[in-house]
């Protein structure tokens, strides 16, 4: 028999962990071809992981509320084969460096070393590779604390261990199981302001906050620490829109089947703007900017719990009106569902939030990062306007929205941000209320 790795695959471009929600199948349970094994949850989408195999669930190595980065195996199968090496999946990663240090150590005396526990004194996180490696390897805890990680929040990667590894055979001198000592550079340690005791009597409820709420949460924080946040506002008069879409909405739903809202318009509009401003498209990578090829919008979209989640229509410039209306949606109707796919709230290049759909008149949205941009639309009021006529000015009534762009300050300087959004005035405000759809 041979065994089969299931790994935490990838889901998406910002996404480097998940947490364990709860197992579906239990040790000895049979599993069929991609049956669902587990079911986990990111700060943008919980989902189910499927077998790639079938056989027989023989170990499950992270358990419920465990968080687990992308690629690390979660559980193993047992599935029809003539050996018992590992088989790799479509959504792991190769490890020949593993297999050579496995078979150093059947080589190499029995070493006594302390047992490396998945969290240590000081809170740094080990994944179960790295464990391994290093209790073979007789690398003490002390030792590892000594490492220098390469992986999100500082931890020790199967590259780090390995290299480690490589450097610290290389010392003839010092024993195998003797710790080498590294200079570690000294971190300035981060001012922590205590938030302010709350007191609560006993006529208050107190509410746990949902785990959803609690990853939002820390998404949030993430962005306003990474990216300097400066917002744009203009008045947009969409009158002719307004106009257009009463006129033709009951002929749409007849011919189309699909409700046709005030967003796909917008989203239309922004893809256009998009293509004229490619440098709004863009994400930062240390001190180079990755300049996006596809322009794929996502559409904040609520859920019955109050969170929000941002699936994102995939290269939105390309699509008709027509095209962008029945994408938007049935985008919207499955996030209100939570049937959501994972690479349906992956690979976003540039975010619309609809803040007037609560009435609100503006908002200053935070930005989903990787992204440098983000577009908050208004509520859509009747206001006093004055008109401009051949004959003269006068006082009319319109419809009038208030858009609100929150950009990266790193990388869009205020030129940008302004022109983006003045362009797509223009497009709005010139609309045809003779045209078909």
């Amino acid at each position: 028999m041979a065994r089969f790795e299931l790994k935490l695959p990838k889901m998406g471009e910002s996404v480097a962990e998940a947490t364990i929600t709860s197992w579906l199948k239990e040790v000895g349970d049979t599993i069929e071809l991609d049956e669902a094994v587990v079911e986990i949850a990111t700060d943008k989408v919980d989902s189910e992981v499927p077998s790639e195999v079938e056989g027989t669930l023989i170990e499950i190595v992270y358990q419920k509320d465990d968080v687990v980065a992308v690629g690390e195996t979660i559980a193993v199968i047992e599935i029809e084969g003539s050996n018992d090496e590992p088989v790799q999946g479509i959504n792991t990663f190769e490890q020949p460096e593993v297999k050579e240090v496995e078979k150093t150590i059947e080589k190499a005396q029995e070493i006594v070393s302390t047992p490396i526990e998945k969290n240590s004194n000081s809170g740094k996180f080990y994944s179960p590779l790295v464990r391994n490696i290093a209790q073979t390897e007789g690398i003490t805890m002390d030792e590892l604390e000594t490492i220098i990680g390469s992986g999100k929040d500082n931890r020790i990667t199967k590259e780090d261990i390995l290299s480690y590894l490589e450097n610290r055979g290389k010392e003839p001198q010092k024993a195998l199981n003797q710790p080498i000592k590294v200079e570690v550079a000294k971190v300035p340690q981060k001012t922590v302001t205590k938030a302010t005791p709350v007191s609560v009597s006993g006529d208050d409820e107190i509410i746990e906050i949902s785990r959803m709420g609690k990853l939002v949460s820390k998404h949030m924080i993430d962005s306003l620490q990474t990216s300097a946040h400066v917002q744009s506002f203009i008045e947009i008069d969409v009158t002719n829109i307004v106009k257009w879409r009463s006129k033709v909405k009951d002929a749409f739903l007849k011919r189309e089947g699909e409700k046709l809202t005030f967003t796909p318009i917008f989203m239309q509009a922004i893809a256009t703007t998009i293509k004229k401003y490619p440098l709004i498209n863009i994400s930062v990578n240390g001190d180079k900017i990755i300049k996006k090829k596809n322009i794929n919008l996502g559409m904040a979209a609520a859920l019955p719990d109050g969170n929000l989640i941002v699936p994102v229509i995939k290269n939105a410039d390309q699509l008709s009106l027509v095209g962008i209306t029945k994408s938007v949606n049935d985008l919207a109707n499955r996030a209100r569902n939570n049937a959501l796919k994972p690479d349906e709230i992956q690979d976003g290049t540039y975010t619309v939030t609809n803040v007037g759909s609560f009435g609100s008149i503006t908002g200053t949205p935070i930005i989903n990062q990787p992204q440098v941009a983000i577009l908050a639309l208004g509520a859509i009021r009747k206001l006093p306007a004055v008109i401009e006529t051949p004959e003269g000015d006068f006082i009319g009534i319109r419809q009038k929205m208030i858009v609100s762009h929150s950009y990266d300050h790193r990388v869009v300087n205020g030129a940008l941000g302004g022109m983006f959004i003045k362009t797509l005035k223009e497009i709005l405000e010139s609309w045809d209320v003779n045209q078909d759809f």
